[in-house]
């Protein structure tokens, strides 16, 4: 991943663009209104109107089905590093 570590898909990691590496952040399902908290450790998704992709157990955790694979969510950054 884009932090160095490897992927663990048991792990609550995500993917964002737009926030920092190490960031901590709730997402909501909106749908189901299950949230999880996930550390930002890779860049991405890069398909276009997805703000955030989740490992497979933060997405079931939430109550995303592997069948559907898409929801409505919330991100709410928790704690975002400071720069050095």
């Amino acid at each position: 991943m884009a932090d160095g570590t490897r992927m663990d898909p048991r792990d609550d990691n995500a993917a964002s663009k737009t926030l920092p590496l190490g960031t901590t952040a709730r997402v909501t399902n909106l749908e189901t209104g299950r949230s999880a908290v996930v550390t930002i450790q890779d860049r991405g998704p890069y398909v276009k109107g997805r703000i955030v992709d989740l490992s497979p157990a933060t997405a079931r955790e939430i109550g995303i089905s592997r069948e559907d694979g898409l929801a409505q969510v919330e991100v709410t950054p928790l704690s975002i590093p400071q720069a050095d």
